[in-house]
């Protein structure tokens, strides 16, 4: 038996469940990848997701203690190729095999750092925050979907970015309630929460909307192996963006608007007849 080969998949089998655990959505989009993608992707999800968790989550502890051995860890994972953390293991296994520069996963962390120090922020630290915490992770993405594919990947690293930001403000509509009543924060930039009104919540729609229609003209062009799960996680947050539009500015304060699990897997069975038919018919017009 290969010892080594059975360490690293259960390491990726962590990631995954991590993934399972904490996103349906994403769950569902990365099933639809080629094979062949599912470890890296769940390996990355499983690292950002747990960075997350230790700024979000732990307040009985010392976060930033924790932030920077985790950041310790990574490096030398990275580093050394080997990790006894099966979650940072898998993210070392990732980053080597597809040359995920250091300069993201810099970016990402100092993101991370953000949270535990700064609730408010002006355009500036948001640009910040936002190519840090979600337009890099798109780019970690990428590099595996492109897989080696140098022209491809500097092709498509401006949609790529446009998709992770959009998603992540996306987040911040649905998170308003939370992220101010529990963790005290406000992502976007100079925004007052006792002045968010339905003038206010346009503009920040707005701003999404263009970075969504930026985002599909990549997804267009992405390997198929890749586009049918990226095209499912940009419907899904383009509904959920939908639904949020529908909603008075204070009620976004209230509640976090949430796409049902039932609907998500409806939107699964559409993605991929759309996405399939295309390329049949593509292939038969060439």
């Amino acid at each position: 038996m290969d010892y080594i080969k059975l360490f690293n998949t259960t390491t990726f089998e962590c990631s995954k469940i991590i993934t399972q655990r904490y996103s349906t959505s994403f769950s569902l989009g990365i099933r639809v990848l080629d094979k062949s993608l599912h470890q890296p992707i769940y390996a990355i999800y499983g690292f950002v997701r747990y960075a997350d968790e230790i700024v979000d989550t732990f307040h009985h502890h010392d976060k930033k203690k924790l932030l920077e051995h985790f950041k310790e860890e990574t490096y030398r994972a990275i580093e050394e190729r080997i990790s006894l953390n099966p979650v940072l293991h898998a993210f070392q296994l990732t980053v080597n095999q597809y040359h995920i520069e250091k300069e993201l996963i810099d970016a990402f962390l100092y993101s991370m750092e953000l949270d535990l120090y700064k609730s408010t922020y002006d355009e500036n630290f948001y640009q910040t925050y936002i190519y840090g915490s979600a337009e890099v992770v798109g780019l970690m993405c990428l590099h595996v979907f492109c897989n080696g594919d140098k022209q491809l990947y500097n092709n498509l690293k401006e949609p790529a970015r446009r998709l992770g930001a959009a998603f992540q403000k996306v987040n911040f509509l649905r998170d308003m309630k939370s992220d101010y009543l529990e963790r005290g924060r406000i992502y976007f930039p100079n925004l007052n929460i006792e002045n968010f009104d339905e003038k206010t919540k346009k503009l920040i729609e707005k701003d999404i909307q263009a970075d969504f229609d930026a985002a599909l003209e990549g997804i267009k062009k992405l390997p198929f192996s890749a586009r049918t799960g990226v095209y499912l996680a940009y419907v899904y947050y383009l509904k959920l963006f939908e639904k949020i539009k529908t909603v008075e500015a204070k009620k976004v304060l209230q509640e976090r608007i949430r796409v049902p699990d039932l609907a998500k897997i409806w939107l699964l069975f559409k993605s991929y007849c759309y996405l399939h038919l295309s390329e049949k018919y593509l292939y038969k017009a060439g």
